[in-house]
């Protein structure tokens, strides 16, 4: 059977495509980067003689969810596992960012991740049992001052998942939403964040390998939601305990002190 995983060439993409593989997946990897998705396919290849497909593509431009769709139903016609991970960040307020790139954030972290599940739900549904893993954060939890649009983009995910799931109870698809805290990635790199904002988060991060463990054993389970990590699983539940402006205002003491 076949996994599909957008965003695969690193972080919690790769490390989650390496774990499904040692697990016995053959896997259809996109991203931008085809460098690293050919090396990565060849690790995979040669680590756990699974089948590795790369598509080298951006994901944010108009049309891109057609292209990998049609591209997934030329390399097999045995996907059972979509994982939309493919997403970033923008730091900083939200009148001082582009509108374009913010735009372009929210095309990528809802817009694409909707339109393939739309798309390959079908192909789910012929799988012995089929498997839907989204990708959003702790940051769905509340509202983040200073990743504004970026917070609210996870939480529009996070509700997609426990909607989707709930649709699909009586079927062979399984939705789960993965929500991490900080992990070492690139992510602080592509959303502005400075050093010093950057050496704070490293203080809690965890590795993506860790992550990526926790979320492909979660997924497989049919955990609803997946929080990698006791420290994250705490700050996440107080949310909804503790009064939201508490939250935001402790969210904003985090971030916007180091605008």
């Amino acid at each position: 059977m076949y996994a599909l995983v957008t965003g695969a060439s690193r972080g919690i993409g790769r490390a989650i495509s390496l774990r499904l593989a040692q697990g016995g997946y053959d896997l259809l990897l996109v991203a931008r980067s085809e460098d690293q998705l050919a090396a990565l396919a060849q690790e995979i290849r040669a680590k756990h003689q699974c089948q590795a497909h790369v598509l080298a593509l951006d994901l944010a431009a108009p049309g891109a969810a057609e292209t990998v769709v049609a591209w997934a139903a030329q390399q097999t016609n045995q996907l059972a596992l979509l994982v939309n991970n493919a997403g970033y960040g923008l730091w900083g307020r939200f009148e001082q960012l582009g509108l374009a790139e913010q735009q372009n954030m929210l095309q990528l972290n809802m817009a694409l991740p909707v339109a393939l599940t739309h798309a390959l739900l079908p192909a789910l549904h012929r799988a012995p049992h089929g498997f839907v893993l989204n990708v959003a954060s702790t940051a769905a939890y509340q509202a983040v001052p200073s990743l504004t649009l970026y917070a609210a983009s996870k939480a529009f995910l996070l509700s997609f998942s426990r909607g989707l799931r709930y649709e699909l109870k009586a079927t062979n698809v399984s939705v789960s939403c993965l929500c991490p805290g900080a992990t070492a990635t690139s992510f602080a790199d592509r959303a502005g964040m400075g050093a010093e904002l950057q050496a704070t988060a490293n203080k809690v991060s965890m590795s993506a390998d860790a992550v990526a463990e926790a979320a492909v054993a979660g997924l497989l389970a049919g955990e609803a939601e997946i929080i990698p990590g006791v420290l994250n699983k705490v700050s996440a539940g107080l949310t909804s305990v503790v009064p939201k402006s508490l939250v935001e205002k402790i969210a904003a003491g985090i971030y916007e002190k180091y605008l």
